[in-house]
C-alpha cells in the first residue's frame, strides 16, 4: 500500500469543495450587489489594524473554512471597491469576473511561466495573447513581448531594451562609466514618473531627461523636441529614445505619435510608446488617425488591468523586433536546464524580461478576449468615451462647474462656487478639500489633476458598470459637497 504523506497544508477533497463553493457564492452575491455598498469604507489604519488583531505569528493553525470565511468578510466590507460603478478615480478598471475565475484556475495550476518546459501551455497561452493585445491596437502580430505587473514595469522593460540596442556595444560590459558621451532620453513634460525612475534606478541620472514643453494641446511640441535634439548633438551627447505618451494619466491626452515617429527615423532613436492607459481606444475607428503612428514603435507598453478591465496585476511589453528583448535580458547559467525538446521554437520568457519565475498573468486577459471578443471591446471603450463626454457636458452647462479637459475617457472639471469671484488659491484650495471629502464619503471616488495651475476633479471611465444614470447622480453629489466644502473653507478661523 502507497504511503501518502499526510501535511497540515493540505485540504481534503470535500473541505475543499465545500469551501470553494461557499467563496464563490459569496463572490457571487458581493458582484451583484456592489452597487449598494460604500465606494470606500473610511476607516483609518488603526481601525483596520484593530479588525485583524495585533497578534503574533501563530503558534498552531486554524480550520481553513473559518479563514477563508474570515478573510471574506474582511475584503468585502473593508476595502475601496474599485469595482463600484460610481469609483473613476485614477486609472483603475472595475475588474472582469473572468479574470477572478482565471487567477483561481491559474493559481491551482501554479505554472512558472519564465521556461517552456515548466509552463508547456501557459507559455504558449502567453504567446498568443500577445499577437492578440498588438492586433487589437493596430500594430503587427510580429510584435514580441510578456505580460509584466503594471505601467511601470512595461516601461521599464522597454526602456532597457532601448537602452541596449542605441547606447555603444561597449555598455554592457562597461556601464555608464564606458563612455564619454551623455546619454539621453526625450519625452514631453506630462509623461508618467516611470521616466524618472528608469532614468535613476538604470544608470543614466535624472539629468539625462530632456523634458519637452507641450503646446496648446498639451501634447508634446514637436518643433523643441527637434532642436532639443540639434542642441544635444552638437554638444556630443548620445541621444537614445523619445517617449510618446498614448493618454497622459492627468488629462487622456495623445502626442503626435506620427511626427515623432518621422523624427525618431530622421535622428536613428529608439521610438518608444506609453500607452499604458490609452492604446486600447486605438481599436475604435473614429480614433484611428489619433493612433496613427503607433504601427512606428519600436516598443510600447499598455496595461490590460486599465481598459480592458483585466484584474491587477497585468501589463504589457510590446516590442517591434524581440531579439531586443533576448540581447537585453537573455542569460544561460549552467544550472538552467532549459533547452529546446521536440518539433517547434520553445520561447522561454525569462529571456524576455526582468522576472526569471513568472506567474500565469496571461491566462485572465487571454479568456477575457475572448469572451468579449473585438466587437465587444470596441463597444465598452466607445460607451466610457462616450459617458466621460457626458460628465464634460454636463459639467460645462452647471453655472457651479468648470470643464476643464476631456480627452478619450478621462475629463477634467473643478468647482466653482456662484456669486463672487474667487482667487486662483481659494479655488484650489476648495477643490483639494472638496476631493478629500469625496474620496472619503464613499458615494463615489474621483482622483486630480493640475491642469493650467488649476487643481481638478478628474474623472477617468474604465469602468464597464458605470450608467447615464450614475454620472448624472455624481454632479449632484459634487455640488451639494461643494456647497458644504465652500461654507466650511469660508468660515472664520
Amino acid at each position: 500500500m502507497a504511503d501518502i504523506r499526510k501535511s497540515s497544508i493540505e485540504i481534503e477533497k470535500e473541505e475543499f469543495r465545500k469551501i470553494g463553493h461557499q467563496l464563490i457564492d459569496d463572490i457571487s452575491d458581493f458582484i451583484s450587489s456592489i452597487d449598494q455598498k460604500p465606494v470606500s469604507p473610511n476607516e483609518s489604519p488603526s481601525q483596520l489594524q484593530a479588525l485583524i488583531g495585533n497578534l503574533s505569528l501563530p503558534e498552531n493553525g486554524k480550520p481553513a473554512r473559518e479563514l477563508i470565511s474570515k478573510a471574506t468578510a474582511l475584503l468585502f466590507n473593508h476595502s475601496l471597491l474599485n469595482g463600484h460603478p460610481k469609483f473613476l478615480g485614477y486609472i483603475t478598471s472595475s475588474a472582469a469576473p473572468m479574470g477572478a475565475l482565471a487567477d483561481l484556475l491559474a493559481a491551482s495550476v501554479n505554472p512558472n511561466v519564465g521556461a517552456q518546459i515548466l509552463s508547456p501551455i501557459a507559455t504558449e497561452i502567453e504567446k498568443q495573447t500577445i499577437r492578440w493585445l498588438a492586433e487589437f491596437i493596430g500594430v503587427s502580430a510580429d510584435y514580441g513581448g510578456l505580460l509584466v505587473s503594471g505601467g511601470n514595469m512595461a516601461n521599464f522593460t522597454a526602456f532597457l531594451a532601448a537602452r541596449t540596442a542605441k547606447a555603444p556595444k561597449s555598455f554592457k560590459e562597461d556601464g555608464i562609466q564606458g563612455t564619454s558621451k551623455k546619454l539621453t532620453v526625450y519625452c514631453s513634460k506630462t509623461t508618467h514618473t516611470w521616466i524618472e525612475k528608469a532614468v535613476i534606478l538604470f544608470g543614466l541620472g535624472s539629468k539625462s531627461i530632456r523634458w519637452i514643453q507641450t503646446d496648446d494641446s498639451n501634447r508634446m511640441d514637436i518643433n523643441v523636441l527637434e532642436k532639443t535634439l540639434q542642441a544635444d548633438l552638437d554638444d556630443n551627447c548620445i541621444p537614445l529614445m523619445v517617449v510618446g505618451t498614448a493618454g497622459d494619466v492627468s488629462t487622456g491626452v495623445v502626442d503626435n505619435l506620427t511626427e515623432i515617429a518621422a523624427i525618431c527615423k530622421r535622428y536613428d532613436l529608439w521610438f518608444h510608446i506609453d500607452g499604458a492607459y490609452g492604446a486600447p481606444a486605438a481599436i475604435i475607428p473614429k480614433l484611428k488617425s489619433l493612433f496613427a503612428g503607433i504601427k512606428d514603435a519600436d516598443s510600447i507598453a499598455l496595461d490590460p488591468h486599465k481598459w480592458l478591465y483585466s484584474p491587477l496585476e497585468a501589463g504589457c511589453a510590446l516590442v517591434k523586433n524581440p531579439q531586443h528583448l533576448i540581447d537585453t535580458y537573455s542569460s544561460h547559467p549552467e544550472y538552467y536546464n532549459f533547452s529546446n525538446t521536440g518539433e517547434g521554437s520553445a520561447q522561454n520568457f525569462y529571456e524576455y524580461g526582468l522576472q526569471n519565475s513568472r506567474g500565469f498573468r496571461a491566462l485572465k486577459v487571454w479568456l477575457t478576449l475572448q469572451q468579449v471578443g473585438r466587437s465587444g471591446y470596441e463597444k465598452l471603450i466607445s460607451k466610457d468615451i462616450e459617458l466621460s463626454e457626458m460628465l464634460f457636458e454636463l459639467a460645462k452647462k452647471h453655472p457651479e462647474l468648470e470643464a476643464v479637459t476631456q480627452n478619450l475617457s478621462i475629463t477634467t472639471f473643478r468647482y466653482i462656487p456662484s456669486g463672487e469671484a474667487q482667487t486662483k488659491e481659494i479655488l484650489n484650495k476648495l477643490n483639494e478639500d472638496l476631493l478629500n471629502e469625496l474620496q472619503t464619503g464613499g458615494e463615489l471616488f474621483l482622483s486630480n489633476a493640475i491642469v493650467f495651475e488649476k487643481y481638478c476633479l478628474r474623472a477617468c471611465f474604465v469602468n464597464f458598470r458605470t450608467s447615464q444614470e450614475d454620472v448624472k447622480e455624481i454632479i449632484e453629489v459634487i455640488i451639494r459637497e461643494g456647497r458644504k466644502a465652500y461654507s466650511k473653507l469660508s468660515q472664520p478661523d
